[in-house]
């Protein structure tokens, strides 16, 4: 097959889209479309439904399907859709399969949870979701430092469609290595640590970030995103220092508020409710008047 479409996808901003909630506490399907077609309007090329910032790990089977087959009838014609999967591999390999009849171009595969990952098990793992979806790209989400660049290559001599890695591990030295030993031009390096850390990894071999910012201000992430491509690291770097505190607020205690504060800005915004799910919990109110100070300082 030619992946080339989707390679394309993702060097790009990837957009990890939150999922709103109504007041009875289910998904807001109105919502959701509405911050989809903003996101689309804005210029987004690729979406990521059922990623980190959409609260994967917080919804039901049901409902990654129903946010997985929205995202499929807003976006397509108008950007890339890479659903994440995870869970047990027999978990991940339905979810994919789901992402393909629902007109999906790519699976994202998050970390395993597991607490025991040994390198040659990741391989499979990734390997089992792969072959079961030969016709969608395949992107593994890796945060683990131990994680070889060897094994990664290994994966993509087994599997075609595994097209891209989203690196998400905080060094931008071991990032560096791990894509020359895997193929720097062999996979797609998509920056998983989003727009703070996109102009380091963008220096030594990234071509793309995502980001969970860009539900509030698609201008911002892609101004930062045309700076890296014209090589224009001074402008690269007055986007990060205007969205520094923001993005800090969303690091703080192991990203503890990393969706909170985004879902924060959306509901000063007007654009869904602030309502976040358990293990994460809505922002004290000094907090909120700060992002909301934020957010309208960016003139979205």
């Amino acid at each position: 097959m030619d992946y080339s479409p989707l390679r394309t996808a993702l060097a790009d901003v990837v957009a990890i889209p939150v999922t709103p909630y109504d007041a009875e506490g289910a998904v807001d399907r109105a919502a959701y479309r509405a911050l989809l077609r903003r996101l689309l309007d804005g210029g987004v090329k690729a979406v990521t439904p059922n990623g980190n910032t959409g609260e994967f790990y917080a919804l039901t089977l049901e409902e990654r399907r129903l946010v997985t087959e929205l995202t499929v009838e807003e976006a397509t014609g108008r950007a890339a859709v890479l659903v994440g999967v995870g869970h047990d591999a027999a978990t991940a390999v339905e979810a994919a399969r789901h992402a393909r009849a629902a007109g999906a171009d790519m699976v994202m595969v998050h970390q395993p949870v597991h607490p025991y990952v040994a390198q040659d098990g990741w391989i499979d793992y990734h390997r089992t979701i792969a072959e079961a979806v030969p016709e969608l790209g395949v992107v593994p989400y890796l945060r683990n430092p131990l994680i070889e660049g060897a094994a990664i290559a290994r994966l993509g001599e087994a599997c075609p469609n595994v097209i891209g890695v989203k690196y998400a591990v905080h060094d931008a030295t071991r990032f560096a290595a791990v894509a020359r030993d895997a193929g720097l031009d062999r996979f797609v390096w998509v920056a998983g640590l989003a727009e703070l850390y996109a102009p380091s990894y963008w220096a030594v071999g990234a071509t793309g970030f995502t980001s969970g910012l860009v539900n509030v201000a698609p201008n911002v992430s892609l101004n930062m995103l045309g700076a890296l491509r014209a090589g224009d690291y001074p402008g690269a770097m007055k986007v990060w220092e205007q969205i520094r505190r923001f993005e800090d607020l969303r690091a703080e205690r192991q990203s503890a508020n990393n969706v909170t504060v985004v879902k924060e800005a959306l509901a000063a915004m007007g654009l869904c409710r602030r309502d976040v799910r358990a293990p994460s919990k809505p922002l004290p109110e000094p907090r909120r008047a700060e992002v909301a100070a934020i957010v309208e300082g960016w003139s979205v």
